[in-house]
């Protein structure tokens, strides 16, 4: 890849590594860019925001292909998502602490084969209060970390297949194929209501946007090291 292909623009996909936020990986190649090229400004954004403890595929877009992240951001997209049952949280994930527990005893695979049905097809979905939605040029995840009520509408999405791949020890591995604006944090919380019981998202993974698969990709690291030894060439 020489430095006119890149300034031409370029679609990068991405490894998203645990803990990183998606900003945190574009900045980094956005850095490594940018001082490899001896470019003060490059236009680098992503294609859909991954939490933190996700992980998974993330397109990066690069120069002139920019002006094609909505196209990327509204094709489907395929999770794989652990939601582990009997305690909720506030987040809807790891990100805090269990603040309720519940029975689970009556929780089995036929059990959450029956409820499946409810969350597939066009749906109403609540996002989480600690999202990145703004609420008055707010983000409503900073009002809630400060102790503040939050109050969500309810958004139409659209979820096209559900399977279960295992259920063990309350833990359900779910392969998750969706639409622009699913949150798979608010699908494992409301799995859990469904269940008579609590549910929180334990593991997420990103391995599919549209035609593009997590397999074989780069994290952010690994493309500023490739960058590095493309461009000194």
């Amino acid at each position: 890849m020489t430095a006119d292909e890149i300034k031409a623009g370029q679609v990068l996909l991405v490894e998203k590594p645990l803990e990183w936020t998606s900003f945190q990986a574009v900045a980094k190649i956005r850095y490594t860019l940018q001082k490899e090229l001896g470019l003060k400004k490059l236009k680098v954004g992503h294609a859909g925001t991954l939490d933190p403890l996700a992980t998974g595929l993330l397109i990066i877009c690069v120069g002139k292909k920019t002006k094609e992240i909505s196209a990327y951001m509204g094709q489907s997209k395929e999770y794989i998502a652990q939601i582990t049952f009997g305690g909720t949280t506030p987040s809807y994930d790891l990100e805090s602490e269990i603040d309720a527990t519940f029975p689970t005893a009556h929780i089995d695979r036929a059990a959450i084969e029956a409820v499946l049905p409810q969350f597939t097809g066009d749906i109403q979905q609540y996002p989480p209060i600690f999202s990145a939605i703004k609420q008055g040029g707010v983000r409503i995840y900073e009002k809630a970390r400060a102790g503040e009520q939050v109050i969500v509408e309810p958004r139409s999405i659209t979820i096209h297949e559900l399977e279960i791949l295992s259920f063990e020890n309350n833990v359900l591995s779910l392969r998750v194929l969706c639409g622009k604006g699913t949150y798979i944090r608010s699908l494992a919380h409301d799995l859990g209501k469904a269940l008579s019981s609590g549910g929180h998202l334990s593991g997420l993974r990103r391995t599919k946007i549209g035609s593009f698969e997590a397999d074989g990709t780069k994290d952010p690291i690994q493309w500023s090291e490739y960058f590095k030894e493309a461009l000194e060439r």
